[in-house]
């Protein structure tokens, strides 16, 4: 049997089953930390397969197991369950019962392709070899509870042991790209983030004599302006790095002095040695901009996610695998993003291959992940259910 061409086939016939479990996951999204439905969902269609099924890993998590015919290498397919707090503002009639909850970031087609993968699969495995694990994560969009919940609490939890995972696959839906187009980096593919806290404590006054006291809102602003322009000037502008800050608070009246202002931001960046540079710089001027205006500068950064990096010998074999599939044309490099991803922590673990999914209208603009209007094309779908079991069979050694 052409195991790529009997993919091939099975996957365009599972197209409508596709859409039935994305629109059913997209009507009842749930936040992180609370993917009870999803969860439930996926658990019963795993065990209606025939597949192992484990629940409760790492809080809401998933994993099934399904044994080929012959021995082989042991690989994982992952998928993210979890939506986003957004408000749906997609008129479809699969839009989101759940009120200020949304699949906005493509998750919903994460788990469709994913339990696809696992019903093709367990149609052909009389003909496959090896082990294939498909892991359902929660809490991809965090805020992450330590190291026991996300991809991190999986990992932790020992989902990619006994027997060991050989190779460890997954994707992310690209609202950017053309339906069914592919991109791929051979190694880094998305940054690492930090969550960076600044505390600065002034002297509060009256807002009409400033001169007696410390305006820890007026040192912030030029905080912000003086990091912007240092790293310009302080960084090769040929190393990428992202430094943003979301949040701003302070104060108590109109005229009075804050005595402290805290600031939350964001720093993304696709080498530790610039993250490095980043925070000795940061560090180094805080300390002056103290001194020049009297203001306790504190800076504190928390890690949120390493950087997402693929294998690069697995790199080449995928890409090869999908150009087989689904044409060359198709499948084509990609940069390194600045967002950032939890499957990071299994990259760091096995061998790994993660690649992004076009899933816009041709024609269309497409609209951004974490959208209120972000409505990808369930064309994508079956490709990328042609994508992810063609992957794990030739992974195997099925074919």
């Amino acid at each position: 049997m052409d195991l790529l061409k009997e993919i091939k086939a099975r996957a365009e016939g599972l197209a409508g089953e596709l859409s039935a479990l994305r629109r059913d996951f997209h009507q009842h999204p749930e936040l992180s930390h609370h993917e009870e439905r999803t969860a439930r969902v996926v658990a019963k269609y795993l065990e209606s397969l025939g597949l192992a099924v484990q629940t409760g890993v790492a809080g809401h998590g998933v994993v099934g197991r399904l044994l080929g015919a012959r021995p082989g290498k042991v690989v994982a397919w992952r998928a993210d369950m979890d939506a986003l707090p957004v408000q749906e503002k997609v008129a479809s009639p699969w839009r989101s019962k759940v009120e200020g909850v949304m699949h906005a970031c493509g998750h919903d087609f994460h788990l469709s392709i994913a339990l696809g993968a696992a019903r093709l699969l367990s149609e052909l495995k009389e003909h496959l070899a090896g082990e294939y694990r498909f892991i359902f994560q929660p809490a991809e969009e965090g805020p992450p509870l330590g190291d026991t919940s996300g991809a991190q609490g999986m990992v932790q939890a020992g989902v990619l042991e006994a027997p060991p995972v050989t190779a460890i696959c997954g994707l992310h839906v690209a609202p950017t790209l053309e339906v069914g187009q592919i991109r791929y980096c051979p190694e880094v593919v998305m940054a690492g983030s930090d969550h960076l806290i600044l505390t600065v404590t002034g002297k509060s006054v009256h807002g009409a004599t400033p001169h007696r006291g410390i305006d820890p809102i007026l040192v912030s602003a030029e905080l912000v302006i003086q990091i912007k322009a240092t790293l310009t000037q302080e960084i090769d502008a040929r190393s990428p790095v992202v430094l943003t800050f979301g949040k701003i608070e302070g104060g108590n009246r109109f005229n009075i002095l804050a005595d402290r202002v805290e600031l939350e931001g964001s720093l993304r960046y696709l080498q530790e040695s610039v993250r490095e540079k980043v925070l000795t710089i940061l560090r180094r001027h805080l300390a002056g901009l103290a001194k020049a205006t009297g203001a306790r500068i504190e800076l504190a950064t928390q890690s949120i996610y390493p950087i997402l990096r693929n294998d690069p010998r697995l790199s080449e074999r995928a890409v090869d695998i999908l150009r087989q599939v689904l044409g060359a044309k198709r499948v084509k490099l990609h940069l390194p993003a600045m967002g950032s991803e939890d499957f990071a922590y299994f990259a760091q673990r096995v061998p790994a291959f993660y690649f992004f999914l076009g899933v816009r209208t041709p024609g269309s603009k497409g609209q951004a992940l974490h959208s209120p209007e972000f409505n990808p094309d369930e064309a994508a779908l079956p490709i990328g259910l042609q994508a992810a079991a063609a992957l794990l069979v030739r992974l195997a050694g099925s074919d």
